[in-house]
This record gives C-alpha cells, structure tokens and sequence, in this order.
C-alpha cells in the first residue's frame, strides 16, 4: 500500500478548508527530544515518492525532505528530553505535536494525525492507524519530523560524542547501553525510561553504600 490523498480529498468534500498531516518522530529513543511535524501539501504539486518514512532510505528521506519544504507549509515542534521526564513521553509526543501545528502560517480545519490517539487542538482531528502509510500528509510530515529528529541527533553527538548519538539516534542499542554503562547518563537522556532510571537508581545505591553486605 502507498500512501494517496484520499483522507485529504474526502475532508475537502466535506466541507474543511485546510487539512494538515501530524506525525512524530522519536518516542521510543533513551534520550533526545520527540519531534512532530505538521504539513500542509499544495495538491497541485505533491512530491513524488512519499511514503512512510521508515519504508523509506536514509537518502531517499533526505532527497524529499527539502521538496516538502519548497512545496509545502510545514510546522515543526520539539518536546525536549526534561519536558518527557516531566509530563510523561504521551504527554511530550502531544505537546509537540501542538507545537507543530502552531508554527504553520495557516490554520488547518482539520488535521490527520498518525495513531489511534490525538492531542487536543484548536481544529477538529482524525486519526489513522497507519496512517503514514495511507495519507500523503502524514507521510509528508513523518519523512519531516524523522530528517530533523536525526539531525539533531547528530549535532546532539557533538555535545556528547561518548554515546553514539549520531549512528544511533539514540534508540536502545549495545553500544549505546554499554556506553551508558561506562560513562552514565548525560543531560539529554530521559530519565524517566527504566533503562535510564534503571541505571541511576543503580548509582544512587552504590554512592551510599548500600549494596555492599554491611
């Protein structure tokens, strides 16, 4: 299946103005910000060959990404690390998702968000399961918020090159876990995830002594 504007056309039909695609990128990482983008397609001129992002190349992403930007409106939004911590990765996903929507220039009727769940926002939502793989929007804005999620990351690997962030993105792999190990966690991990938790509740015993037979 690939994805069409089916969603999008059917809205139009009925009555909404401006449909927009939302989608995220990044909840499931150990570290990073999740980022959302909100995309507007002009279906006069749709770049060919959007897709899922994760059905899609790394070259293939980045060969699209700056077609979206010429040929369409797009929003972007970031929930950091401490705002995940905080509120919960849900909660996190649907602020930036909020954020996303708001830096559009226009304001959609409607948008079509990737998923069985949606933020509230200030026009009306459907979602789609599966989404960015049937509605171009939302493949528009997956492709967007996967490009500049991993650009992130890899400027993030700068900061902190002892992680790895810039092969993995930050995900849960053995280079990054052992890394973790070695060096613990830095500023940009999610404390909160209970592979990060795990090993600070670790550290926390051991600074006290408390793991060692009194």
């Amino acid at each position: 299946m690939k994805p069409s504007f089916t969603f999008e056309a059917a809205a139009l039909s009925s009555g909404h103005a401006i449909i927009c695609g939302i989608d995220e990128a990044g909840r499931g990482p150990w570290a990073g910000p999740v980022c959302a983008a909100a995309v507007i397609l002009d279906q006069r001129n749709i770049p060919q060959g959007l897709n899922d992002s994760k059905k899609l190349s790394e070259a293939k992403r980045d060969h699209l990404f700056p077609l979206i930007i010429a040929t369409a409106e797009v929003g972007i939004g970031l929930a950091s690390a401490q705002e995940i911590d905080e509120i919960n990765i849900l909660q996190a996903t649907y602020l930036a998702m909020g954020r996303a929507i708001e830096a559009l220039k226009s304001r959609p009727t409607l948008a079509l968000i990737d998923g069985n769940r949606a933020p509230k926002l200030f026009c009306a939502t459907q979602t789609i399961i599966g989404g960015d793989a049937k509605s171009l929007s939302i493949a528009a804005a997956s492709i967007i918020a996967k490009v500049t999620r991993d650009r992130l990351m890899i400027e993030m690997d700068k900061a902190f090159p002892a992680y790895g962030f810039a092969k993995h993105k930050g995900y849960g792999t053995a280079f990054h876990a052992s890394a973790l190990a070695q060096h613990g966690p830095c500023t940009e991990h999610r404390f909160s995830f209970a592979p990060i938790r795990k090993l600070t509740m670790k550290s926390d015993i051991n600074s006290h002594g408390d793991s060692e037979d009194s």
